[in-house]
């Protein structure tokens, strides 16, 4: 919580209307840091949890920045608006493991993961007619279909991590289901900082990221995108030249990577703070709560790095409250 004040995020110079904000953006995000760390299900939960007359809580509260306690309605109208300042955050933290030469961005893997949503499925026919069943669906979620899960009614988490010895996600945004992963690569990439895509000379993604738009964007920012590439009878010559490239040995060594780096580290992610399925309802606060997800795993390695606090900077569920 100390490692929050201490870090320089950027700097939001998108103007809004209204009264300003009582409590700061980084208040806030320290807040919801302590319902994720301890587990709290609702906002309602993380007031009660912060009201409580005792030592801890009481020094949990002083170190969240709070002189009183922000009601449950001021909670859940934060929530649902933090989710740009979190991936900014994201994005900060992926620049500063670097900045540190904590990692190496030469080699970089992009993936995303379904989340299924809290409660019943609403079946496309009832959403086709607009018809909802029952209490206990999240009508804001949508159907997407993975290859080793089949169908699942929910929401879509986009990252780009590190590979190498230290896994580290450096950039992540969050969608419905519904949405495929070439439709967001491009916003992905484009939020890296500079500093990390200068240094980057690959990007490895599975086959959902096979788009000439895709290879185009990436050449544009001076990086190779890696993806499995299907052979035909007439492929043309520009598809010939990525297949050659994906199967040679220096394709399959950085394509291997994946599946000791991205693909471990989202599963870690939704294993440790158990978001799968999602506890909350509703596209903007369930994005909150996996993005934060993402944002606490960063801080937490972080510290065990800066803190050589364990030989396994990414162990770090013991750490979290239960």
């Amino acid at each position: 919580m100390y490692l929050i004040g201490l870090i320089r995020w950027p700097h939001n110079n998108k103007s809004r209307s209204g009264r300003p904000y009582v409590y700061s953006p980084t208040v806030i995000l320290r807040c919801f840091i302590v319902r994720i760390w301890f587990r709290l299900d609702s906002n309602r939960a993380l007031y009660e949890y912060l009201a409580m007359d005792l030592w801890y809580n009481r020094k949990v509260m002083k170190v969240c920045g709070l002189s009183r306690i922000p009601s449950r309605r001021t909670f859940d109208r934060r929530i649902a608006t933090i989710s740009r300042d979190i991936k900014n955050r994201i994005t900060t933290m992926g620049e500063l493991f670097v900045h540190d030469k904590i990692i190496d961005p030469s080699v970089l893997s992009a993936d995303s993961t379904l989340i299924k949503a809290k409660g019943y499925v609403w079946h496309k026919s009832s959403m086709e007619e607009g018809v909802v069943p029952r209490s206990g669906i999240d009508t804001d979620a949508m159907w997407g279909f993975s290859h080793t899960k089949g169908w699942i009614f929910g929401y879509k988490l986009h990252m780009i991590s590190s590979t190498g010895s230290i896994i580290v996600p450096l950039a992540a945004d969050f969608t419905t289901a519904n949405i495929p992963d070439n439709q967001i690569y491009s916003i992905l990439a484009a939020s890296l900082p500079v500093t990390i895509i200068k240094r980057t000379l690959y990007m490895s993604a599975d086959p959902g990221y096979d788009d000439h738009e895709l290879y185009d964007l990436s050449n544009s920012m001076e990086f190779r995108l890696l993806c499995p590439v299907q052979r035909y009878k007439n492929t043309p010559p520009d598809r010939i030249k990525l297949i050659e490239f994906y199967e040679s040995n220096v394709g399959q060594s950085i394509y291997s990577l994946r599946s000791t780096s991205i693909e471990p580290l989202i599963g870690h992610i939704k294993s440790a703070f158990m978001i799968k399925p999602v506890p909350v309802r509703g596209y903007d606060k369930v994005c909150a709560i996996v993005l934060l997800s993402v944002l606490l795993y960063q801080l937490l390695v972080y510290y065990n790095c800066k803190t050589n606090y364990r030989d396994n900077p990414m162990a770090i569920k013991y750490m979290l409250g239960t």
